[in-house]
């Protein structure tokens, strides 16, 4: 007992002699703990003794049964057994009970299983941070329980840690396991001393410290409370939980030897360390530093830390880099998305990568969108690079990045996809396998629908046939919003209303994509050009004002007073179905409330058409000027009606094309038709069963198959030439929205472009299933790198020749990707071409015998002569090539001085639309998001009439079916279409030589219910002297007061003509491109003849007498009419009344036209 005296000093207050009681501490818990241990041992040893014997007793019973005991004493053994029996399953009964209750109380399953757990987990660091507040005290004091504040608190928290230890206890399946467990001797060592402490007056803090052990189950507590769900978070909390946990138990183990001392010295070689510089002092053990400036000076203290070097060496060196390896792989982008009071966000996600974010944030945050506050969010699996990441710090304040995928759930949470505007899937144009790319796209959308089926999705697609996998998504509603861009359905669709207006292609692009105005002084092409690049579409409620008022009227009033161009309204039935109509005509009226469609350059200036006041803004000459007034409008205008005699007429909308009776429109483009003869079209020609197409019967691909031998043999002119490189392994590129749009029903059926193939028949064959049910189509097997295929082909008479590559292969070198296209554009154009093999071929055309369909039953003769003279060199081949990579627009045009870095809307190609890329459709995102009904023009526009109904049909079998034409199919072929109108001659070359464009626009839109849009002219038209050039270039909207010149083409959307089957008679306009220089002209319909212009005639051959006598007929009554010429590729527009002199040509070639067989469209023939 005297090691346990020891001098009286200020540690110890209440002990005079000075005595020490940590032994007593110590005991309490070393007791408990070995006592409950030789409990549980003791216990298991009797039950297993008693386990033997009984096993023992009932070997013998068995065996006194075998051996021969009776029956009766069997029964008799057999009683007391079963009554026991009985009483151990009674007791076994009660036991579990109350095993499967404590168990319940302790599991995490339950609520209150986790509210239990997360308690003691909580109450357990409060009992550690009340041990760091008593370490400033002397390890062994005297206190008071009854006015130690600290104490109280921690025998509240250990008596619940008591009543906790009993519950998982009763719980424990194993108790000796239980008693070993480290929670188990974490309570033996703390719990104990507080009671201990209570009954002698008298505080040691022992080791209490072993409570920093609890931290271990700091991420099991997480993981519960559903924070923790990721294996690496799961695996960092574990790790820094064991490290700290580990640290602080070992520096107050020596905290607690050092400030003690060894017993054996009398506890006199004691140093006087706070907690913390013992916590200081193991980490720089661990760390191999040791600084020396606190060291251990006990033996016990140096003891354990020989020990603990080399486990905290161990532990120090595995989980500080791992540590520091799973921290530095956290997703810097993994956070969630905080959504701002006010302010919506759209999710973007899918191809991710800086060229398709540059050009989406380019077009989507443009100056010229009218306040965009929309949050941008892009979700993507792949952490940015550093250039990427560049691009969203530039806009911060605009757009967040988060990496996840849309295809966890977890990661649409973090994005708040059930709060946002709508989500945005962006594809690889540019990937080698396209229905992967699609595929890979609609899990997105269905991953999406199913977390948010009412979230509106915009995607792209590649392929057109996928789309149809989108309706099988039973959450997709085109009604509500969702859209799929078909990227191979537009690009094709933009390259065929280039073979029917060249120009077009680049017109519409510019229309949609967001483009800053760039001012040039000098006056060149590129002035001109870059004026209209500057036009968008947009759309505008329009004003009161306006209400009661037919359609043109509006539109020239807008013109010509708002300096707006309005090309479509958003009209509503009588059963409230919402359609968009494209340039209507007379008969629509304007109601209140109606959406017009706007070509202009940014939203303010559209606004006019939503404040314009027919009281304050009547005498304003000045636009700008015209702001919202305070005045009530004027409401004298008659409410908006449909005129009863007219049904309401569909150029293109969401819903189905309204059925109405076929139209007889009164305006002077139109003459009688003549009774004697019948309508054709309705008659003979058949439709699909929308009424939106030509059909024929599916013809089989040897039929249309034509060889070299043939094809050479063949009178082709005017036709459409598509040239594709392709093969069996080549990915479909999808041919039929190339000849859907060539076909559209607006057209007559003699107004349709022959369609020429030439490329791999393997690859054709592979297309040809959709498009065996179009009619006037051959092809040419062979390669477009070949001229002899080329020449056979007639290439220098085509009307537009289309370079196509199904070949998307992974070039490491981008300009590689277009070089079978730009090599066949260059072959193309370096050809030189026979001028009189030329001339025969054309003036043959007017011979060529009905099979062939290239004119109209009158078989007009003037169709051919006037294309003469022809094409002689490649050069002015209008051709169109469509282009991967944009840069590589570069190489088709060796005269001009584009730099390799420009943007392909300032290139010299594109400018005039010979070029096209498929990245320019990247701006449909953005435009379909602000507004949907965009998408729907641009798609009515391109494809000829496309329906949502019409996409779900060709869903389920994968072709047009042919239907009856009936008044409600025929109905839908009046819809407008694009054409272009020539100034050379006609009723508006008054006009064309000086004029004002905003007086044509007029004169068009009263007299014809034309609706002009543009200009497709000569690249060197504004130089002084002639050139040889035959290049045009497209402006779009031109001011009012714009002057022409001659050689213009025009833009325009042109009513259908219901007569145009039965006269042949046209105004001065063409469907086609002018490559040409102005000696060239283009072949047109029949001519009516004037009687004031020297040396011409109506003289024409005996077997088209009554052509002739209905032709002077319509000459005398001095009628223009409105059709398309069917083979004119203007090279330039010179209509003229036929002249004596081409007559003549035509009778000199007429023995020759009889040696040319017809082309082999037998088949054709419906």
């Amino acid at each position: 007992m005297d090691a346990l005296i020891i001098p009286v000093t200020m540690e110890v207050p209440c002990d005079s002699r000075g005595q020490r009681m940590w032994w007593a501490f110590l005991a309490s818990s070393m007791v408990t703990f070995f006592g409950g241990l030789f409990i549980i041992l003791l216990w298991r040893t009797l039950k297993y003794l008693w386990t033997v014997c009984c096993h023992c007793g009932v070997k013998n019973k068995e065996a006194q049964k075998i051996n021969g005991g009776g029956d009766t004493q069997a029964d008799g053994a057999c009683k007391p057994t079963d009554e026991k029996e009985e009483n151990v399953a009674a007791e076994v009964g009660w036991m579990t009970s109350v095993k499967d209750w404590a168990g319940v109380m302790i599991s995490a399953q339950t609520l209150t299983g986790r509210v239990l757990v997360v308690l003691v987990f909580a109450l357990s660091i409060g009992a550690l941070v009340i041990y760091f507040i008593d370490s400033s005290n002397p390890i062994e004091s005297c206190q008071n329980f009854y006015k130690d504040f600290t104490l109280q608190i921690d025998m509240a928290f250990n008596v619940f840690f008591l009543l906790y230890f009993g519950l998982r206890f009763i719980a424990a399946n194993d108790k000796l396991w239980f008693w070993l467990e480290v929670n188990s001797v974490v309570d033996f060592f703390t719990v104990p001393p507080v009671f201990v402490s209570v009954y002698l007056n008298r505080s040691w803090l022992g080791l209490r410290f072993l409570r920093a052990l609890r931290l271990i189950q700091f991420s099991e507590i997480l993981q519960f409370l559903n924070i923790l769900k990721t294996s690496n978070s799961i695996k960092l909390v574990n790790l820094c939980s064991i490290f700290i946990s580990t640290w602080l138990t070992a520096a107050g183990f020596i905290h607690l030897v050092e400030n003690s001392g060894d017993p054996w010295e009398n506890f006199q070689n004691n140093q006087p360390l706070t907690y913390w510089e013992c916590v200081y002092l193991l980490m720089v053990t661990m760390s191999t530093v040791g600084y020396g400036d606190v060291y251990a000076k006990t033996t016990l203290g140096r003891l354990f830390m020989v020990f603990f070097i080399l486990g905290g060496l161990a532990m120090f060196a595995s989980y500080v880099p791992e540590i520091i390896e799973l921290i530095g792989n956290r997703k810097k982008y993994g956070g969630s998305y905080s959504a701002v009071s006010g302010r919506k966000h759209i999710v973007v996600c899918g191809h991710i990568t800086l060229e398709s974010v540059s050009n989406f944030l380019k077009d989507f945050l443009h100056k010229d969108r009218d306040d965009v506050n929309v949050e941008i969010v892009f979700l993507h699996n792949i952490s940015p690079n550093l250039e990427l990441e560049a691009l969203f710090k530039r806009h911060f304040t605009q757009v967040e990045f988060y990496q996840g995928s849309v295809l966890n759930p977890h990661d649409l949470a973090r994005v708040k996809i059930e709060s946002a505007d709508a989500c945005l899937i962006l594809a690889n144009k540019y990937c080698a396998d396209p229905d992967a790319e699609d595929a890979s796209n609609i899990m997105r959308v269905i991953s999406i629908k199913n977390y948010h089926p009412k979230i509106r999705i915009i995607t792209q697609m590649l392929q057109y046939h996928n789309k149809a996998h989108l309706l099988n998504i039973p959450s997709w509603n085109w009604k509500e919003g969702d859209d799929a861009i078909c990227l191979a359905e537009l690009k094709l669709g933009f390259i065929a209303q280039s073979c029917l207006a060249p120009g077009l292609s680049t017109m519409l692009a510019n229309l949609f994509s967001m483009r800053s105005f760039i001012k040039i002084e000098e006056d060149t092409w590129q002035k001109y050009y870059l004026e209209g690049v500057a036009n968008e579409m947009y759309t505008e409620y329009l004003s009161s004002a306006f209400v009661g008022l037919s359609f043109p009227a509006v539109c020239e009033l807008v013109f010509a007073k708002l300096k707006l161009l309005m090309i479509a309204i958003e009209y509503k039935s009588e059963k409230r179905e919402s359609s968009i109509l494209i340039n209507p005509g007379n008969h629509v009226k304007i109601q209140e409330g109606t959406l017009g469609f706007f070509i202009a350059s940014d939203a303010k200036e559209v606004k006019r058409a939503y404040f314009y006041c027919k009281a304050c803004h009547d005498d304003i000459t000045d636009p700008k000027r015209i702001k919202k007034c305070g005045c009530k409008r004027l409401e004298d205008e008659q409410p908006s009606t449909l005129s009863p005699k007219k049904k309401q007429r569909n150029g293109g909308m969401r819903n189905s094309p309204n059925s109405s009776p076929k139209l007889m429109r009164h305006d002077p483009l139109l003459i009688p038709g003549n009774e004697q003869i019948d309508n054709m079209d309705a008659n003979v020609k058949k439709y699909d069963s929308t009424g939106m197409f030509h059909w024929c019967p599916a013809k089989d691909i040897e039929k249309v198959i034509l060889t070299r031998s043939e094809a050479a043999m063949t009178v082709l002119s005017g036709h459409v030439v598509v040239c594709i490189f392709g093969d069996v392994k080549s990915a479909l590129i999808g041919l039929r929205n190339l000849v859907m749009p060539l076909r559209a029903s607006n057209f007559h059926y003699h107004e349709l472009k022959h369609i020429v193939f030439v490329g791999s028949l393997e690859y054709l064959r592979r297309e040809w299933e959709t498009l065996h049910n179009f009619p006037k189509v051959s092809i040419l097997p062979g390669t477009p790198l070949s001229r002899a295929d080329l020449r056979a082909v007639n290439i220098n008479l085509c009307d537009m020749c289309v370079i196509l590559s199904a070949n998307q292969n992974n070039i490491d070198d981008a300009s590689l990707q277009d070089k079978e296209c730009i090599l066949a554009s260059l072959n193309i154009k370096s050809m030189q071409f026979d001028d009189s093999i030329g001339v025969l071929q054309a003036n043959s055309q007017g011979f060529t015998p009905p099979g062939m369909d290239r004119t109209s039953p009158d078989n007009s003769p003037v169709h051919g002569l006037l294309r003469q003279p022809s094409i002689t060199t490649g050069a002015n081949i209008p051709i169109i090539t469509e282009l991967v990579n944009d840069s590589n627009v570069q190489f088709l045009d060796q005269d001009d001085d584009d730099d390799p870095d420009t943007e392909l809307y300032l290139t010299q190609p594109f400018a005039c639309g010979t070029a096209f890329a498929v990245s320019v459709l990247d701006s449909l995102m953005s435009a379909t998001y602000f507004n949907d009904n965009i998408l729907t023009l641009i798609r009515t526009l391109v494809t000829g009439g496309a329906t949502p109904e019409l996409e779900a049909l060709i869903a389920e079998e994968n072709a047009l079916r042919g239907g009856y034409s009936t008044p409600q199919t025929l109905a839908n072929r009046d819809r407008c279409r694009v054409a272009q109108l020539a100034l050379y001659d006609g009723p508006f070359a008054d006009l064309g030589d000086g004029g004002c464009y905003g007086d044509l626009f007029c004169k068009a839109l009263k007299t014809y219910n034309m609706l002009c849009f543009g200009i497709y002219r000569l690249r060197d038209a504004h130089l002084s002297t002639p050139s040889q050039c035959t290049k045009r270039y497209v402006i779009t909207n031109p001011p009012y007061e714009f002057e022409l010149v001659p050689t213009d083409l025009i833009f325009c959307l042109m009513q259908f003509d219901h007569n145009a089957g039965q006269s042949r008679a046209s105004l001065s306009h063409s469907s086609h491109s002018s490559y040409s220089s102005s000696k060239k002209s283009s072949s047109v319909h029949s001519i009516p003849s004037t009687a004031n212009r020297p040396n011409r005639t109506k003289s024409r051959d005996s077997r088209d007498k009554q052509n002739a006598t209905r032709m002077n007929r319509m000459g005398q009554e001095k009628k223009w009419f409105t059709d398309e010429p069917d083979n004119a590729y203007p090279r330039n527009i010179q209509i003229k009344p036929m002249s004596t002199h081409m007559a003549n040509q035509i009778n000199q070639y007429k023995s020759t036209s009889s040696l040319i067989p017809p082309i082999r469209e037998v088949e054709d023939e419906c």
